[in-house]
């Protein structure tokens, strides 16, 4: 997995910090992706990547995630069960339902100031 740290100057056109992944596709050609998620299903890591760009830049790929250590490389394989697919796109759609509420609650919470002095 390739480490890159997104700032205002890299140029990728990220603003956040993210991991990166460079797939390569059958083809032979290569899509460099962002790690939006690495979770846990059913005691196997899986991980989440959305291309940076192209055509295929709306889409998520998930992967069964497979690194032995830190120091080694990662392996992604093809889920091929087409029920373990659905339980992991559930997964993952779960994680981003609570990120969105996350969110919500986050800006909610902005608007009302909490200062006790004010009581």
């Amino acid at each position: 997995m390739n480490g890159h740290n997104h700032n205002d100057n890299c140029g990728c056109g990220h603003d956040d910090m993210y991991d990166y992944i460079t797939l390569s596709l059958d083809d032979g050609t290569e899509l460099q992706c962002v790690v939006l998620e690495i979770f846990t299903v059913d005691d196997k890591e899986y991980i989440a990547l959305q291309p940076i760009d192209g055509e295929e830049d709306d889409n998520v790929f998930l992967y069964r995630f497979i690194q032995e250590n830190e120091d080694d490389e990662p392996q992604l394989l093809n889920i091929e069960d087409d029920e373990e697919f659905e339980a992991v796109a559930d997964a993952f759609e779960e994680i981003l339902d609570t990120r969105e509420f996350d969110e919500i609650f986050d800006e909610d919470a902005e608007e009302y100031d909490f200062d006790e002095d004010d009581e």
